[in-house]
């Protein structure tokens, strides 16, 4: 019998990685970014996003499970790292902030 957790974390994963893989080619069909042409070059953008949120979900999920206070500083750092890589295109960047904002909100509001 699988357990219902790892069954739910499994399908939010595989949704959040579908999702940032085909949404840009969707929303970004009309616009290549500089450098690459076609569609091949939005996928290949989209990839290093992908990567970093399904580890973070995956890796956030389990603790949220158990402490619920952690859940509104890991959506707001999961929100900034997608805004800063839609307009930064910089993984490093989006990966620090997200982790800087997470940080901050959660010393600040939930200690």
């Amino acid at each position: 019998m699988i357990d219902n957790k790892i069954l739910f974390i499994g399908l939010v994963v595989g949704i959040a990685n579908f999702l940032f893989r085909y949404l840009p080619l969707r929303l970004g069909a009309n616009r290549a970014p500089a450098g690459k042409t076609g569609k091949m070059g939005i996928i290949l953008d989209s990839i290093g996003i992908a990567s970093i949120c399904s580890l973070l979900i995956v890796s956030s999920i389990p603790d949220m499970m158990k402490e619920h206070n952690k859940f509104f500083p890991t959506l707001i750092g999961c929100l900034t790292i997608c805004l800063c890589f839609h307009k930064t295109r910089s993984i490093t960047l989006s990966t620090l902030s997200g982790a800087a904002v997470f940080g901050i909100i959660f010393k600040v509001f939930m200690n």
